[in-house]
């Protein structure tokens, strides 16, 4: 229900990148059908008339004016007849209860909920038409979209996909048999007794959806799904001279490396979607433990978090718009993977975290890798990526849609959702006993900045079971607090930890005080002193976590220069060594 208090909520704490202001005292100006436009080509959002916004104006408590709807009753008709105008609007999306007033201090303002429209919807244009009446929004308000967004949009709205139809000129001689043959290995393997493994070559890409002959005209040729999957390098870069694919491995660096692993196009390997799939899967997975498991006397060696990985790899061949210019970019992190993608996405996230609903822009492709055990059409690939990494106590996958760039950004995280080297940072820099008196959603807030180097309303949405108001009344308790720095662009705000963050002397307590703390030579011995400090003990690993050094030779150099001054000393043996503060026995 909207109220005069969720309204005041709204303009203090809400995400301006979903709300827009209008004075509208006597008509309904004609940029408000620019951002209804915007906003349901987007995530949506809500329109106040009867609020003017000052947009220099960085306190909130400034930054907004309620001035005054007179007869609201005829503005509300007024809205109606015009957003039922298909002349004015491609399509009406609201209904009655997205439309109301509120009574504010005795002036009337009225209120707009603006959903996201379904792909099948969009674009939602205005004025007739598409290309010049098509919006949506940025970090600096409405904006008319790019003919090939505008063009993606069509596409994206049609349910059959964007990877079926006939490739004139497109033939058998433009697959690399080698690709196929593999991939038909791996399907008689999943599927013995499957019809199509007797059929010929031509005749199972047909099957598959990689083959067409149109019936009318009597041509036949590839799909872009069969082109895309099994087809050579050259012909895939003729036709989709946009598309680009790199692999990155950019663990274990030394000195200035920027990649220990790259896997790009260099003419030792068809660059097809068979071939990039598996030859990454296994540089992405090699490092994760695999439990020794039997099921009857067979070897059973996958995992949640195995599976978890490949659909990250699948979602992206199948999600991918391979129509626009872009790269398709895996890169495995010493904090996890990250996963990149031309393109948008098609649902709404609250709809993809729930899974249940399969919208592959790639329908052709979709189906391919799953006759071979990749994915699967019931919706499930992203509960199936959350449940592994839920099953691990990692951190929530962050899904991230860049419209600027026609881009979707997958990263997982491999780091518990508060490790000890943050709950050690962050005590350091507010005192022990200040950090813990914090909420736990505070925690997780500060937690996430410090970890992922800033944070946004959005990506907060992905972990905290909260309203995006409710969150952004935190991010702004805590920048009063001095501990967060908002760094604004435009309608959208950015939070960072303040590492020069100073506790004033009521926040201070007595316990932590370093009144008897050693003094170091650099800042390394500082932070494995304090590490032991806050939690008892640290192990080498943990010391090449926390610091600046990156191998197991450099942390015994570390920790023996301590326990030379007689400040620290090892304890235990084996792998179960560790090292303690010497006034700790």
């Amino acid at each position: 229900m909207v109220t005069a208090e969720s309204i005041h909520d709204l303009l203090k704490y809400g995400e301006h990148l979903t709300l827009e202001c209008k004075k509208a005292e006597s008509t309904l100006p004609n940029s408000m059908w620019e951002t209804y436009s915007a906003f349901a080509n987007t995530v949506g959002g809500t329109i106040l008339f009867g609020v003017e916004e000052h947009l220099k104006e960085k306190d909130p408590e400034k930054r907004f004016t309620i001035t005054n709807i007179e007869k609201s009753d005829n503005r509300i008709k007024e809205f109606w007849d015009i957003v039922n105008n298909a002349n004015k609007v491609s399509i009406n999306i609201l209904q009655d209860a997205d439309v109301g007033t509120c009574d504010i201090n005795g002036k009337t303002i009225i209120w707009i909920n603006i959903p996201q429209a379904d792909y099948t919807q969009r674009p939602v244009y205005i004025n007739g038409n598409p290309m010049n009446g098509t919006f949506k929004r940025n970090y600096e308000g409405d904006y008319h979209c790019k003919e090939s967004e505008i063009k993606a949009m069509f596409r994206d709205s049609k349910d059959e996909g964007n990877d079926g139809g006939l490739l004139e000129g497109y033939t058998m001689d433009d697959i690399d048999a080698e690709t196929l043959k593999g991939y038909r290995i791996r399907f008689s393997t999943k599927n013995p007794d499957h019809v199509w493994n007797k059929d010929d070559d031509k005749t199972f890409l047909k099957n598959l959806g990689g083959y067409i002959v149109d019936r009318r005209t009597k041509a036949e040729g590839l799909t872009p799904a069969g082109l895309l999957m099994f087809g050579k390098g050259i012909a895939i870069r003729e036709y989709f001279d946009n598309i680009r694919m790199d692999y990155f491995d950019k663990t274990n660096l030394e000195d200035d490396m920027r990649w220990s692993d790259r896997l790009t196009y260099d003419g030792t390997w068809e660059n097809n979607l068979c071939n990039f799939l598996w030859m990454v899967i296994p540089k992405l997975t090699k490092d994760i433990k695999r439990p020794f498991k039997l099921e009857g006397m067979t070897r059973i060696d996958d995992t949640p978090v195995h599976k978890a990985v490949r659909e990250g790899m699948v979602n992206m061949l199948i999600h991918s718009d391979y129509m626009i210019s872009g790269v398709l970019k895996v890169e495995k992190e010493e904090k996890g993977f990250l996963f990149s993608n031309p393109g948008s996405l098609k649902l709404p996230l609250r709809r993809i975290y729930e899974g249940g609903n399969s919208k592959a822009r790639n329908p052709r492709i979709q189906t391919m890798l799953r006759m071979i055990g990749y994915g699967d059409n019931a919706g499930s690939g992203f509960p199936t990526i959350l449940d592994a990494w839920r099953g691990e106590k990692w951190r929530d996958p962050d899904l991230y849609e860049d419209s600027e760039l026609q881009q979707v950004d997958l990263k997982l995280y491999t780091l518990a959702l508060m490790p000890e080297e943050c709950t050690a940072f962050l005590s350091r820099l507010l005192g022990v006993r200040a950090y813990q008196k914090l909420s736990s959603e505070e925690q997780l807030v500060l937690g996430t900045a410090y970890l992922e180097n800033s944070v946004t309303n959005q990506r907060l949405q992905q972990i905290l079971d909260m309203h995006p108001t409710d969150i952004g009344r935190l991010l702004s308790e805590l920048v009063e607090k001095g501990i967060l720095l908002s760094e604004w662009k435009g309608r959208w705000t950015t939070y960072v930890i303040n590492k020069n963050y100073k506790p004033s002397p009521e926040q201070l307590d007595l316990s932590d005080m370093e009144i008897n703390e050693p003094k170091f030579h650099n800042e390394t011995d500082r932070l494995i002193y304090n590490y032991i400090k806050e939690n008892g003990f640290i192990t080498a690993k943990q010391v090449i976590t926390i610091t600046a050094i990156k191998t197991q030779q450099g942390a015994s150099v570390a920790l023996n220069r301590l326990m030379t001054r007689g400040l620290i000393e090892k304890s235990g043996t084996g792998h179960l060594s560790h090292y303690v503060l010497v006034e700790a026995k």
